[in-house]
């Protein structure tokens, strides 16, 4: 086989008009050579002659095997069909076989309409943030994208439960100003899994009168807008920063986000900023009512006089000890109402397991209790009557002779 130098030289000479003959002679080559050198349009090169190996025998059954589970591991297939040789060797074959029994998913190209989506997502910074015992945890952030306009918001919440979610989700669709027909989650738990929505999620939808999309497992590229920006939170804004608390994180990435939709967007070739307007005219109005989230729930006040929100207690004014008290909850504040009066006003914490004591609640709590400790008087004795007043009940009013 001649080399690669050679067979551009041929073709180079021929085309020069050097006949093939002379070419032959004074290369020392043949002239079928050169013949089928200026005949190929590919330099040579050479392929070894396909013959059986110590894996042919085993293919049929590896590909029997792929044919139903296409993801096996090739150490499992091994195992299987008793194969006793190198496993590199082996693995190889498996890698060059499997593609052709793995199932195809294309992925199409979507589109998405003026105020028709918002993509949704929690984003999990990759930075603990200090809270208020001591302690430092790696908390959720919400992300919704209307998919129009590429217009991004988010926000860090206290946890992924329902109760929290649909609080961000409210404070985030506010701040779009209007709402988009359809919010698209993936199956997670706080919003709902299997084709059914968490408690509350309903009602929260049909509020905004909007539509909660679920995706499908293996559908990525429904959500792939969010998924991109939460890759661009983790290169463009988490590096250099330092956070003092969770308050601190939502006041720097407020700050970035007014820069983050000023940018130019490469693939809608323009900047979220200007296309929002378009977009919310095609979204829905806010609702005309207030909407009942959070967290919420109606307890009998125990001695105590504490309540507990999300794995945290905070205190009660103890003069409603025994009663039934309403206790309600946003991502900020904590209140407690008796007979819709409130008893009881907290900051929410996001550390979990603390006590949250209001100093006006200790105190009273210590006044009642010392007045309850204090001995009762002894009672006085109401046996003793008057003996007229026997006399005048069996009518022996008169003189006794």
């Amino acid at each position: 086989m001649i080399s690669l130098e050679d067979w551009a030289l041929i073709r180079r000479l021929v085309a020069e008009g050097v006949p093939q003959r002379q070419v032959a002679r004074e290369l020392g080559i043949a002239r079928k050579t050169v013949a089928a050198a200026v005949a190929s349009e590919r330099p040579p090169k050479y392929e070894r002659t396909a013959g059986p190996t110590s894996f042919t025998p085993f293919e049929a059954r590896v590909r029997a095997l792929l044919a139903e589970h296409p993801e096996m591991p090739a150490t499992v297939i091994a195992e299987r069909v008793e194969w006793s040789g190198s496993i590199t060797w082996f693995r190889q074959n498996v890698q060059r076989l499997r593609p052709e029994h793995r199932p195809v998913d294309p992925a199409d190209r979507l589109s998405w309409a003026p105020g028709d989506a918002a993509q949704c997502d929690l984003w999990f910074p990759p930075q603990r943030i200090p809270l208020e015992d001591g302690s430092a945890a790696l908390l959720p952030v919400l992300v919704i994208v209307a998919a129009h306009s590429r217009f991004l918001t988010a926000r860090m919440i206290p946890s992924r439960k329902t109760e929290d979610l649909l609080l961000g989700s409210w404070e985030l669709i506010r701040q779009l100003g209007r709402v988009p027909r359809r919010l698209i989650w993936d199956n997670e738990s706080g919003i709902g899994q299997r084709g059914r929505l968490a408690d509350g999620v309903s009602s929260f939808a049909g509020t905004l009168a909007a539509k909660i999309v679920q995706l499908k497992p293996y559908d990525p590229e429904s959500k792939g807008i969010v998924e991109r920006h939460n890759g661009f939170f983790e290169t463009s804004f988490m590096p250099g920063r330092t956070f003092a608390s969770p308050q601190d994180f939502n006041a720097q990435l407020a700050e970035w986000l007014e820069k983050a939709n000023a940018r130019l967007v490469r693939t809608i070739k323009a900047r979220p900023v200007d296309l929002i307007e378009h977009d919310r005219t095609r979204m829905l109005p806010l609702p005309p009512i207030p909407l009942q989230l959070g967290w919420r729930e109606r307890v009998r006040l125990g001695r105590d006089y504490y309540v507990r929100l999300d794995s945290s207690d905070y205190s009660v004014d103890p003069h409603a000890i025994g009663r039934m008290v309403d206790v309600a909850a946003d991502l900020e504040r904590v209140r407690v109402r008796l007979e819709g009066r409130i008893i009881a006003d907290h900051a929410r914490v996001w550390a979990r397991g603390m006590t949250i004591a209001d100093p006006a609640h200790v105190e009273t709590a210590k006044l009642l209790r010392t007045q309850f400790q204090q001995p009762k008087p002894a009672p006085g004795d109401d046996l003793a009557r008057d003996l007229a007043d026997y006399d005048r009940a069996f009518g022996l009013t008169g003189e006794v002779a």
